[in-house]
């Protein structure tokens, strides 16, 4: 629900600095010039078809080479490295998250400084490389190693990506946006099931399939990083895809959506006190941290779920597909819908009570069909991956300046990715098949998130309010160095709920 103020704000784009009843409508403090719509509509056609298409790419590549040791799990990599012993496997898939978490936020610092398009490329080629190496190894240590080095090199991918792309969209264009571009977990869920449907036959006497599976999939993402580094966007600054006039608008569009003056390019004591007590980044990295355990468990563990409903391997594999382009279509209809509506919330408690009707089913299974269990399995991924990306696109929503969206873009998917040590740990391979500690805690963290969802809703509307009655506006006062670099703490921001 979005509140009369930015409504105010995306009409007109006007502030008058001596009055703060019109202060609370914008951010801007003077009146543009009209923005050509047919020259807007052009803009955009062209920042959708350079941005999200590389970066769908990219992140289906980066989720492929995280996942896919799920795929060769039960096509023998289980059995050949004796990953059945204890909790061997499930430290496998930790060993990944331990060095991912770490370094997400010094990634998104390093990103800021150099150009985007060398820098994701290198990452890129380096985690192919490693993936690769995977398909060769003969131990158990040798592959805590490689996960470990992994995560190193796709931790500034995701974050990286958020910030970059959020710079070049306002905040009603991007939900969609991002959502078609987290369609590539989907894609890689789905393709990689199909992939390792498709090479389960191809052994030889030295190399087993499931080493087929890391071999071509690293090979495949080294390639493609060179070219990556020839096509990914820069800095709205940088970027050789705009011209000057092209630059000027996209400059007057993001002006027009958050202002001018509530802007953040400047790292200094008061922007950092201002970045590290907002509410928001930390409630929104505890939603995503809360939903994602749904959707990171079931990813690792999907095809051994499968295979525990007595469908054979190859099979298991195949009947990935399905769950995940129902997955696909949740997600862009969220988006759609909830772009349109200009509001978030609403949409993550439904997306939470989907899954939560699929949990219910799935810890009733005992005595039930394998089609009851399946349709259980397609409601928890529906729910959840409709609102995995909502949750990063509504913090870009509510955060303003370089500073502040980089770092709480990559705090977000920091905090967020201790789901995936969470999700690494839950299904225990002795509770098969029924896995009640995985499903039950999975139900748990999915309403912990929507518990933080509901508090950082309250607080921004109640800080909406605030700002439309003037409470705010004490802060104009500041000398200009701090007044010009509150970003999103600037009374004339509004919040999107």
């Amino acid at each position: 629900m979005p509140s009369s103020g930015e409504e105010k704000q995306q009409a007109s784009g006007v502030v008058a600095k001596d009055s703060p009843a019109e202060s609370a409508s914008s951010c801007a403090e003077t009146s543009p010039a009209p923005i050509d719509p047919k020259a807007e509509r052009r803009l955009l056609m062209k920042l959708d078809l350079i941005i999200f298409p590389v970066f769908f790419i990219i992140y289906l590549m980066a989720f492929l080479d995280r996942i896919n040791i799920s795929n060769a799990a039960i096509q023998g990599l289980t059995q050949e490295l004796h990953l059945d012993v204890g909790s061997r496997f499930n430290v496998v898939l930790f060993a990944y998250y331990s060095s991912y978490i770490l370094l997400e936020v010094p990634s998104n610092m390093v990103i800021r400084k150099v150009r985007p398009s060398l820098y994701l490329s290198v990452l890129m080629f380096c985690w192919g490389v490693i993936n690769m190496c995977m398909g060769f190894v003969h131990s158990y240590a040798a592959l805590v190693a490689l996960r470990v080095l992994l995560g190193v090199f796709e931790a500034g991918v995701l974050p990286g990506i958020v910030y970059v792309s959020s710079m070049y969209y306002k905040r009603h264009e991007y939900q969609k946006r991002m959502s078609f571009f987290f369609c590539s977990t989907v894609v890689a869920g789905a393709f990689g099931g199909l992939l390792a449907y498709a090479i389960a036959n191809l052994s030889t006497p030295s190399m087993a399939p499931w080493r087929w599976i890391f071999i071509i999939e690293g090979a495949v993402t080294s390639f493609l990083a060179i070219v990556g580094s020839f096509v990914i966007i820069d800095w709205p600054e940088q970027t050789r895809y705009l011209d000057a006039e092209e630059k000027e608008l996209l400059r007057r569009r993001m002006a027009a959506d958050v202002g001018d003056v509530c802007r953040m390019d400047t790292l200094n004591r008061f922007a950092l006190t201002r970045i590290v007590r907002d509410y928001k980044i930390w409630l929104a990295a505890l939603v995503y941290m809360g939903i994602s355990v749904a959707g990171l468990s079931g990813t690792f563990f999907l095809p051994t779920i499968l295979h525990e409903f007595d469908w054979q391997a190859e099979e298991a594999q195949v009947r990935t597909i399905p769950v995940y382009v129902l997955a696909g279509g949740m997600m862009l209809l969220g988006a759609w819908a909830s772009d349109r509506l200009k509001h978030r919330y609403g949409f993550i408690l439904a997306g939470a009570s989907l899954s939560t009707v699929g949990y219910s089913m799935l810890l009733a299974q005992e005595g039930k069909s394998r089609d009851y269990k399946f349709a259980g399995v397609f409601l928890v991924f529906g729910g959840a991956y409709m609102i995995t990306p909502m949750c990063l696109a509504w913090l870009q929503n509510n955060l303003s300046g370089h500073w502040k969206r980089s770092f709480g873009a990559s705090a977000q998917v920091m905090i967020g990715n201790v789901a995936g040590i969470i999700g690494a740990f839950i299904f225990v391979k002795k509770e098969a098949p029924l896995y009640r500690t995985g499903y039950g805690v999975a139900l748990a963290m999915m309403w912990f998130g929507v518990l933080c969802a509901t508090a950082m809703a309250g607080l921004m509307w109640r800080e909406n309010r605030k700002r439309d009655r003037g409470e705010r506006d004490h802060r104009l006062a500041l000398p200009d160095e701090d007044k010009n670099n509150m970003g999103d703490w600037h009374p004339s921001f509004r919040f999107t709920l």
